[in-house]
């Protein structure tokens, strides 16, 4: 069954914990990003786990391979059941974040966290892909970077809806799909670009659902994420 992903982007402690509280009992996964690390540390992850979820460190790692390489062993160590790194880094990036990863969780006698490679933003268009220089539609260049992190050992992509069923097909099943930007009907876009509903990414072959704001922003966050878990359930019946 997919996962329901709740995106903690928040910075505040008050409001962290009463999303957790909220959370409390369902079959989520929860992600933290760069705004949720540089508030309270990389110790929220393991702060997480304790309390039973399962942690995706949504990091996006871009730099040189010997940087990535011990980023990824630090968010390993950090007890991390997902992490990511940036496709545009590169194949030897991506194989490092990879080695990183295993090596260090073989020594530490733990299961590797999957590492997934983000392909392009959901906040992005084709016409930004073209400002920053990159050629093609974004179908093109997703399956292309998609086919780099693959040779580079990484376990799946990350990558909006409108992708899902093409790289499910060029990919097989073994190949993870993450897919952000999920908005349960009649929710606002806010400053994503590519966008779909729980039901559609489900029944095109995502994965891993990220949900932010629709849940955490939501009257009652418990009440939406039961919601959208429902809508997960029901779309995988068919």
């Amino acid at each position: 069954m997919a996962k329901l992903v709740v995106a903690l982007d928040v910075r505040e402690r008050d409001k962290l914990e009463v999303i957790l509280k909220e959370m409390e009992g369902l079959q989520i996964w929860v992600k933290v990003g760069l705004e949720a690390i540089c508030a309270f540390g990389l110790s929220i992850i393991p702060e997480l786990k304790k309390k039973g979820l399962n942690v995706f460190a949504d990091m996006k790692l871009h730099d040189i391979p010997n940087t990535v390489e011990s980023a990824s062993r630090v968010i390993t160590r950090s007890g991390a059941d997902m992490l990511n790194v940036h496709c545009t880094g590169g194949k030897a990036m991506c194989e490092a974040a990879v080695y990183g990863a295993k090596d260090e969780a073989e020594k530490l006698g733990i299961k590797k966290p999957i590492v997934l490679g983000v392909t392009i933003l959901t906040s992005m268009s084709v016409e930004d892909l073209g400002i920053i220089g990159m050629r093609g539609t974004t179908r093109d260049t997703v399956l292309r970077l998609a086919n780099l992190g693959r040779d580079a050992g990484l376990d799946g992509i990350i990558s909006s809806a409108q992708e899902i069923k093409v790289v499910r097909d060029y990919f097989g099943k073994d190949f993870a799909i993450l897919t952000p930007g999920i908005r349960p009907k009649g929710n606002e876009v806010n400053d994503q670009k590519r966008v779909t509903t729980p039901e559609e990414a489900v029944r095109a072959g995502a994965d891993f659902l990220v949900v932010g704001r629709p849940i955490t922003a939501a009257p009652s966050p418990r009440e939406s994420a039961e919601q959208i878990l429902k809508e997960i359930e029901e779309a995988e019946k068919v």
